[in-house]
């Protein structure tokens, strides 16, 4: 017959074996890894040394090689051929631009008997010209398309030039009415004041900058001939 008495006893002591078991077991896994109750919790690395105060540097753009060319900084130009004004005698109204061939010069018209001079380089001898145009367009670095006619005299030349440090017409150009004609500035400032061109007006990059901020299109243009050959006009005032 079951007897629940014996059953309980035996009941107690297989649960009692079971606790101990257990508390043995957990005991040998103990000392073997030791169990992290809060294992989120991690040690702070170490502090790292201070760095030495730096002071604030601006920033720097990166610069970039240009191309190499030559520039009127450097050439001497000769004092004569400078920018300067000048007392100048003339009936043209301020603002024209007078082009002494003769004497290579550039005479930008102020008034009241005053005009800038600038040296120019002009046609050398058979490419000389004369009349009266006025500035239908005007260019900032210009693109060069030599005409037909210069590309049968040289035609070693490019048939076409973008804009830049390295192009003949230099740094700005003004357009004489519908001629092949310029007044531009130069690559080569060492031409200032000779006869090389092939009916272009030469400045000094400089000077043609200069030139091209008081010059509009529509501006009268008076080129002088060769033949008018005579004293040097303009006696410098400042």
């Amino acid at each position: 017959m079951f007897n629940l008495d014996t059953f309980k006893t035996f009941s107690r002591a297989v649960a009692f074996g079971a606790v101990a078991v257990s508390a043995i077991a957990f005991a040998g896994t103990a000392k073997a890894a030791p169990v992290q109750l809060f294992p989120f919790f991690q040690p702070l690395p170490p502090l790292a040394a201070p760095q030495p105060f730096q002071p604030y540097q601006p920033y720097q753009a990166p610069t970039y090689q240009t191309e190499p060319s030559d520039d009127q900084d450097a050439v001497e130009t000769p004092a004569r051929f400078r920018r300067q004004t000048v007392a100048y005698a003339t009936r043209e109204a301020p603002g024209t631009i007078i082009i002494d061939t003769p004497n290579t010069y550039l005479y930008y018209v102020l008034g009241n008997g005053q005009a800038l001079r600038y040296g120019i380089g002009v046609g050398r001898d058979g490419f000389t010209w004369s009349g009266v145009q006025s500035v239908t367009r005007k260019a900032e670095w210009p693109a060069w398309t030599p005409p037909p006619e210069m590309i049968a005299r040289q035609p070693y030349l490019p048939r076409h030039m973008a804009g830049g440090p390295g192009n003949p017409l230099g740094a700005r150009a003004m357009y004489l009415g519908g001629t092949i004609y310029r007044i531009h500035g130069t690559n080569a400032p060492d031409t200032i004041g000779k006869r090389v061109s092939s009916g272009c007006i030469r400045l000094t990059n400089d000077d043609v900058s200069d030139l091209y901020s008081r010059v509009n299109v529509g501006t009268k243009v008076i080129v002088l001939p060769m033949t008018e050959r005579r004293a040097e006009l303009g006696s410098a005032t400042r």
